[in-house]
């Protein structure tokens, strides 16, 4: 059996393909909404696994290859992967998002700067007295609690209990928080810039899926700065961005199981 760790638009794209073929796969994810991104019959598990529930998962299911596809700051989640995939001699592959591509007009729009890490961006006075977007998700705000008194922060989150508890206890007043589902079309990312006043942008270079994309293109016609966090650096044992590949490696190995 294949396992897709998922949880992204693009791994519904490949468990669609997947189901396609015909090939025995069971995708894992995060919460229960993720679920609607897969094909009905396409069986799918809504739970957060840690390292020792990922290496009984693959004894009790019999595993015989692992396609990770989950979101590019996942971090625990696919070194954790990796390290039940090399135990238990299971290949693995990444699928890794494609960088976001700037166009010309976004490259000359030179508040645009690139930060390798959230410990960077909060070292430094970046968001010093200014007006704060931060699209990053809920997971890193609590890191900005220090900073409530520095700056006027806003955050948008996923609309999900545990994503507002996260901001509130943060810091951040219910008025300065708001619950969206992605994508946001660039006009309703525009409106809310201009309706919170926003002077800067947080948000991570998570591609064009992740809506890096339309990120820039507002930040470039509004003249907001737009600070992107890096991903992180992970050394995958394989990875790649071409959903034939992926397929490819499916079938071969299925086939030298066979």
């Amino acid at each position: 059996m294949l396992w897709l760790i998922g949880g992204t638009q693009e791994s519904g794209e490949i468990g669609a393909a997947i189901a396609s073929i015909s090939l025995p796969c069971m995708v894992t994810v995060a919460t229960e909404a993720a679920k609607s991104l897969y094909p009905p019959h396409l069986p799918v598990l809504a739970r957060r696994l840690q390292r020792d529930e990922m290496a009984a998962f693959v004894r009790d299911r019999s595993v015989a290859a692992v396609v990770d596809a989950s979101h590019p700051f996942a971090v625990e989640v696919s070194q954790n992967a990796i390290a039940v995939c090399n135990a238990n001699n299971i290949p693995y592959l990444r699928y890794e998002r494609p960088p976001s591509s700037p166009t010309v007009r976004e490259r000359a729009h030179c508040n645009a700067i690139e930060l390798p890490s959230f410990d960077a961006l909060l070292a430094g006075n970046y968001l010093e007295n200014q007006r704060v977007l931060l699209t990053v998700g809920c997971n890193p705000l609590p890191q900005f609690k220090p900073w409530q008194n520095r700056a006027t922060l806003f955050a948008r989150i996923l609309p999900a209990v545990n994503s507002l508890k996260i901001a509130l206890d943060a810091g951040f007043a219910p008025d300065r928080a708001i619950a969206l589902r992605p994508p946001i079309s660039p006009q309703l990312e525009a409106a809310l810039w201009q309706h919170w006043q926003i002077s800067v942008v947080v948000t991570k270079a998570s591609g064009k899926a992740g809506g890096e994309d339309t990120k820039r293109a507002v930040a470039a016609q509004l003249g907001v700065p737009l600070i992107a966090i890096a991903r992180p650096a992970i050394a995958y044992p394989q990875q790649t961005s071409d959903l034939n590949a992926i397929i490819t490696f499916c079938c071969q190995f299925l086939k030298s199981q066979d």
